[in-house]
């Protein structure tokens, strides 16, 4: 009996602990070097159960010589269980228990289950700190046990989603870019869609499994377009992407610092992003891309070989010419130039730099055929793009910009210009920020950039997490008036707090990035 409720205490102790760990490996992408470095760096490993654990060992060591009685470590397995925060419901990004987080959690909650047994065998209580502190590498262990399975599962979804793709053969628009491609995908996609049936990749997906679910559950015959973000993780990442979907159209909206950790160098991340425009020449398609990207060795002398293929935004050889960009309290105004006739493009969005992604997807839809007219009309009911400066009245009167779902530095820049055009007279004008993710070795440099621009534009800044941006607060305090202010804040939630509590009805609020749990989440075990 007792050995049973050891087992079982353990169990549900270690069940508990592992959806812990497993939602932020989740959030790494499953990354195992990723996930371990981050354990490490955040010291996330258990101290409250290991302590008193060891406590019990030495007080039965003093008292007790070497008998061992187990009821304290079964009373302390089963109170931790029952105080272990679930995070399919308590966290910002919740766990979501996918198949594959499945695959990987049923096996380590069976290794930690193996370990325990073995445990069992020892008197000394001492053992149990090793079930205890092995659980973030059993789910390593787990996910590099099955990776040979989950390959082959992968695959078989892969080679069903890509016979479904060379069945119905619909139009492939791929996007790609440091930053702007989610934002491009939503314009781009609302044009397409009020001339016939469009599908597009939702929200942010834009990796491989994630275009294969979409691809089996959703892609139908009477879709002519299809519209897929890729995203790049390193070098192959996009070339595979094309594999599944070959793009007839590619589209690249910058090449810029956004996960600037993962590459090191922008001439790296600019190889990464042409993998698209490379796989689309070989088809035979047009290449959209603005004159920045063309600024790097690579892509100036791959579009000089491949001329005919590119439409380029602005620049000595465009086809289209952005003259000009007016934000106004209703949205968006871009005067642009189409071989050489002027158009004016409108939109209820929000925020300059989409004045660039209303003008990439112009040409692209055009370069597809569709009337500048007809894409005129449909630029002005496209919707506000949840979360990427998304602009709402609030109910005590106040105005929300909600650019919380990522952040980088052009968008950043417009987001703080996006504060004085929505500000209302008397009000202050507000930001809230806990700075950009994945910028490597230029984090400092670009925060104490923001941190300047931040001074010229908000009356008062709440840094989240300030200790991993602090040449943003540094360069905000030293460029800030006596009128404005500065405030440190550990959390989101405490950020919420102090707004909740102090905003008045006049002001205007920017959330520029929120970060996932897996940035600003410190485990305390």
């Amino acid at each position: 009996m007792t050995i049973v409720l050891i087992a079982v205490s353990l169990a549900l102790f270690s069940a508990k602990r592992l959806l812990t760990y497993l939602h932020i490996f989740q959030q790494d992408e499953y990354d195992s070097i990723r996930f371990l470095r981050w354990i490490v760096e955040k010291r996330a490993f258990d101290k409250r159960l290991s302590l008193l654990i060891i406590g019990v060992a030495l007080f039965h060591l003093t008292i007790h010589q070497y008998v061992f009685y187990p009821l304290p470590i079964i009373l302390l397995f089963l109170i931790f269980a029952l105080k272990e925060r679930d995070p399919r419901q308590h966290a910002k990004k919740k766990l979501v228990l996918t198949h594959r987080a499945l695959r990987i959690f049923l096996p380590a909650l069976l290794l930690s289950i193996i370990v325990g047994g073995i445990g069992m065998l020892v008197s000394s209580p001492f053992i149990w700190l090793v079930p205890v502190q092995l659980l973030p590498f059993l789910l390593v262990i787990a996910k590099e046990l099955l990776q040979p399975i989950e390959k082959r599962i992968q695959r078989k979804y892969w080679n069903e989603a890509y016979t479904k793709v060379q069945k119905l053969r619909p139009i492939i628009i791929g996007i790609t870019g440091s930053f702007g491609k989610t934002s491009l995908k939503h314009i781009l996609g609302h044009i397409l869609e009020t001339t016939c049936l469009t599908l597009s990749t939702p929200g942010s997906v834009n990796t491989q499994m994630g275009i294969t679910r979409i691809i089996r559950e959703r892609l139908t015959p009477h879709h002519k377009y299809f519209v897929v973000e890729m995203g790049a993780y390193g070098k192959g990442s996009i070339a595979r992407l094309c594999d599944l979907t070959p793009p007839d159209m590619a589209i690249v909206t910058s090449i810029g610092y956004s996960h600037y950790e993962r590459f090191k160098s922008l001439q790296t991340v600019a190889a990464a992003k042409f993998e698209l425009v490379e796989a689309v020449c070989k088809k035979g398609g047009k290449i959209v891309t603005h004159a920045d990207v063309l600024s790097f060795p690579y892509t100036s002398a791959f579009a000089n070989t491949h001329a005919e293929k590119f439409i380029i935004c602005d620049g000595e050889k465009a086809a289209l010419s952005i003259k000009q960009i007016n934000q106004h309290r209703e949205g968006l105004m871009v005067d642009v130039v189409w071989y050489g006739k002027a158009y004016t493009l409108e939109a209820p969005l929000y925020g300059k730099h989409h004045g660039k992604n209303m003008a990439l997807a112009f040409a692209a839809a055009c370069t597809l055929n569709i009337a500048p007219e007809t894409v005129i009309t449909a630029l002005k009911s496209t919707p506000q793009i949840a979360h990427r400066l998304e602009v709402r009245s609030q109910v005590h009167g106040g105005v929300l910009i909600d650019d919380a779902f990522n952040s980088n530095p052009e968008g950043f820049v417009a987001a703080l210009e996006l504060l004085d055009v929505l500000r209302q007279p008397g009000g202050r004008r507000i930001l809230v920020t806990p700075g950009m993710v994945e910028l490597g070795k230029v984090h400092d440099f670009e925060h104490e950039k923001i941190g300047l621009k931040a001074a010229e534009y908000a009356d008062i800044a709440l840094a989240v997490a300030p200790e991993r941006i602090k040449t943003f607060t540094k360069s905000f305090k030293k460029n800030a008036t006596s009128h404005q202010k500065l405030i440190l804040c550990s959390t989101f939630a405490d950020a919420q707090t102090w707004l909740a509590q102090n905003t008045r009805s006049s002001d205007v609020i920017l959330l520029e990035n929120d970060l996932p749990d897996l940035y600003e989440l410190s485990l305390k075990l």
